[in-house]
């Protein structure tokens, strides 16, 4: 018993009991308007055709309807619709008869009108030209529906339809409905069991996959094949587990992210690790020639007065390159290994590339080159000034350091294109001359990296300023690169604009 209540609750068990009361209440339904109705409907419609007959009939004889051989015509009437008509002229003779013994009922029925009583009749319709009625005979018990009509010339007409006991019908027709029910609710049945294993088992699939979701197994996804409700949920749950997933995620990726806060907070003593040999390795030669210079000057190596300045100039120049030098490394670390909160504000990247350019003439002067700008007067971006400033510089100077004539040209373009898309305007320093090895392209953002390493020390700079390019730029999360061009190399970075 158990068992059975268990069953009932599950979808098919629900969709059978749906189909059982369907059907009875439909079965229900049929057996009472067979009671109720069918009888007065059935009468309704044969006095219809009844009607329709007569009418025929009235057209022929006012010349309305031309048929050769009417009679033919009648017979075929009678015959197809088990129809009994007798047709009467004035003078009470008959015109036509398609069945002999109705010609004796008509003569009973017309005794009933005046004394014979084994006969019940009920009037159904009636008119000025006709009448139409439920005829009993209760001694014979047959049952027909008789027309009595008067045509438009004067003849009388008698049109019968027998007819079976309508209740009789009624019943038959229930006792059918009741065996009807029963085969549909076997063959439901059976249909229901494969119908809902349609449902059930998409159902099943999605609780199966919910169930994974709760064990944070999201790689089982359900396979849509169709528009309906279902598949819509199962659709949802696709939505929510790949939400899932994403915010699960996002929740070990911040995991992760404090993971690597703490393992950088235990790397402090390997970034000083790494200032202190950078810094000694980088020092050792400026260090070396003022040594050299410095107990040159105590042991008065050169006695006369601009020798002695010389040596000075020299040992100034080192320790001023030694202080830069160190300061660009301590920068370069803090950008590195510490998170930077820039002190952005709006200004006009423009006006800065030209005083940039102003400081830098001297030098551009020197390289006999010229700077080009290729940009509108004023476009304001959002930034910290400062951090931008070193970019451009170490963009410029690198670009003074490196310019050569190619096939007569020898210039340095600063460009400012607008990407309104991104939001953002690139800034781009080209500079004529010898491209940059293919292998050399990524290597350049290294620190202390030098292409050439033959270059001397007052032209090929501490190798620290495209490291504090990169290291500023990854900071703000956009992009920056070199590329190399027909007849020149070109540096870029991308900043914010003001909407």
């Amino acid at each position: 018993m158990k068992k059975l209540k268990n069953q009932l609750k599950t979808v098919r068990g629900k969709l059978f009991l749906t189909l059982c009361v369907v059907v009875m209440s439909i079965v229900l339904f049929l057996i009472i308007v067979n009671s109720f109705v069918l009888e007065s409907y059935y009468q309704y419609i044969k006095s219809n055709t009844l009607k329709s007959v007569y009418e025929e009939i009235n057209s022929y004889y006012n010349g309305e309807l031309q048929i050769e051989n009417f009679g033919d015509e009648l017979d075929k009437i009678s015959i197809s619709n088990n129809f009994d008509i007798i047709i009467k002229d004035s003078n009470d003779v008959v015109v036509y008869l398609s069945n002999k013994d109705f010609l004796s009922n008509i003569r009973q029925i017309i005794d009933f009108w005046g004394i014979n009583r084994k006969q019940e009749y009920k009037v159904i319709e009636e008119s000025d030209n006709l009448e139409i009625m439920n005829i009993r005979d209760t001694e014979t018990r047959m049952n027909y529906i008789l027309l009595t009509g008067k045509l438009d010339n004067g003849y009388s007409t008698y049109i019968r339809l027998p007819i079976s006991s309508i209740q009789e019908s009624v019943n038959i027709s229930n006792r059918f409905l009741y065996l009807i029910a029963g085969i549909v609710i076997i063959v439901g049945g059976i249909a229901i069991i494969f119908i809902s294993k349609q449902f059930s088992d998409p159902i099943s699939e999605i609780s199966a996959i919910a169930k994974k979701m709760a064990n944070l197994d999201f790689s089982h996804k359900y396979v849509v094949t169709d528009d309906d409700e279902i598949n819509e949920l199962g659709e949802s749950i696709n939505v929510m587990s790949e939400k899932l997933e994403k915010t699960i995620n996002q929740l070990r990726k911040s995991n992760i992210e404090l993971e690597k806060d703490i393992e950088k907070k235990s790397k402090i003593d390997e970034m000083r690790k790494s200032f202190i040999s950078d810094v000694s390795h980088e020092l050792k030669t400026p260090i070396a020639l003022i040594q050299g210079y410095s107990e040159g000057l105590l042991e008065n190596v050169n006695s006369d007065e601009e020798s002695r300045k010389f040596y000075a100039e020299v040992i100034l120049d080192e320790s001023n390159k030694m202080d830069k030098m160190v300061k660009q490394l301590l920068e370069l670390t803090k950008l590195e290994y510490e998170k930077r909160e820039f002190n952005n504000r709006t200004f006009n990247i423009v006006e800065l590339e030209k005083e940039i350019v102003r400081s830098s003439q001297v030098m551009i002067e020197e390289k006999n080159t010229k700077v080009e700008f290729d940009t509108e007067e004023k476009i304001n971006v959002y930034a910290d000034d400062f951090y931008i400033s070193q970019i451009v510089t170490n963009y410029l100077t690198n670009a003074i350091k490196h310019v050569k004539d190619v096939d007569g040209e020898n210039y340095i373009r600063i460009t400012n294109t607008v990407i309104p898309e991104k939001e953002k305007v690139r800034v781009t320093v080209f500079n004529t001359g010898n491209k940059i090895a293919e292998e050399n392209l990524s290597r350049v953002w290294n620190r202390f990296f030098k292409a050439d390493e033959a270059r001397n020390r007052e032209d090929g700079g501490s190798g620290i300023g495209l490291s504090i390019v990169r290291a500023i730029m990854n900071n703000y999360g956009t992009d920056y690169g070199v590329e190399n061009k027909t007849n020149g190399v070109e540096f870029y970075f991308e900043i914010d604009t003001i909407k």
